[in-house]
């Protein structure tokens, strides 16, 4: 399976081998990389690369224990994928918190990004409603209480839908799970900063896109998300989809991320990008580039 280093964090990440435009995609929280997989062969068939990365705390991604992390150190992790695949450009993006991830990737390395598919996403903070309901659940999460009712409580929420077959893959894995292990990434969450006074510096190419009854990512938010995006042309509302609707509505999600893709490899001066015959300098992320979470 494919490593790469990326500061203290061994990240773990998947890759197609189809020779077109990369597509860098992030998952959203307690989920995975797999989360993508529904559109990997209808992504492939277009043309495009399908790249998913783990992030800390999630997966297959190592990092030391107790370790504290920011969105900012996800950036850099994707960021480093990139270069151990070659690829000089790409289009980023992810579902809610790897969205945070893929808006600090735009940030840190502009030069780098086609294109922005955001998904359930916002770029603001928590807020102290949201905040008060994070420290909660996540103290319930990880302390002695049963499984059965938290799992009820979060399948719904986090990945929406109606049909509980779709929530099945993810149940199971968090019953089967370490759950103290994500009082890091936890923390990560609470904690992020607002970005959204930062998004007038990003000028690719935007999707903004959220499920109709998604409870987190509000249309207010993805509103606000889309306006302050030059790039992006309001926002696309999925029917009948939740949270998660890059896993229970792959057919609606993957022909929006192909026209993005085309979309941004249309720019001039950003022809569709293969990987390279050589790794991707390794400059920009070796020059420390800090930002405050």
């Amino acid at each position: 399976m494919p490593y790469v280093r990326s500061g203290s964090a061994t990240v773990h990440f998947v890759a197609g081998n189809t020779p077109g435009p990369t597509l860098l995609l992030a998952h959203g929280f307690l989920l995975d990389e797999s989360v993508f997989e529904p559109m990997r062969e209808p992504l492939a068939a277009a043309g495009i690369n399908l790249v998913t990365v783990d992030a800390r705390g999630h997966g297959r991604t190592q990092s030391p224990d107790g370790e504290q992390f920011s969105y900012w150190d996800m950036a850099q992790d994707g960021l480093a994928v990139l270069n151990e695949i070659g690829a000089e450009k790409a289009v980023i993006g992810g579902m809610s918190q790897g969205g945070y991830t893929a808006l600090r990737m735009a940030l840190l390395a502009p030069e780098r990004v086609q294109g922005l598919a955001l998904l359930d996403t916002e770029a603001g903070e928590c807020t102290p409603g949201e905040l008060a309901w994070y420290r909660e659940f996540f103290e319930r999460w990880c302390g002695p209480e049963p499984m059965a009712p938290l799992v009820a409580e979060l399948a719904p929420h986090l990945i929406g839908g109606t049909d509980p077959r779709l929530w099945r893959a993810w149940t199971s894995r968090w019953y089967s799970s370490d759950r103290r292990s994500i009082r890091a990434a936890a923390q990560c969450l609470m904690e992020r900063r607002s970005v959204a006074d930062r998004l007038g510096e990003i000028t690719a190419p935007a999707l903004v896109a959220r499920g109709s009854y998604d409870g987190s990512s509000t249309a207010q938010k993805s509103d606000a998300l889309a306006a302050g995006l030059a790039g992006a042309d309001g926002v696309v509302t999925i029917p009948g989809a939740g949270h998660g609707a890059a896993w229970t509505h792959p057919d609606v999600v993957a022909p929006l991320l192909i026209q993005l893709v085309r979309r941004a490899a249309a720019r001039p001066g950003d022809a569709p990008t293969q990987a390279l015959s050589a790794p991707w300098t390794k400059g920009r992320a070796a020059r420390g580039i800090q930002a405050a979470q």
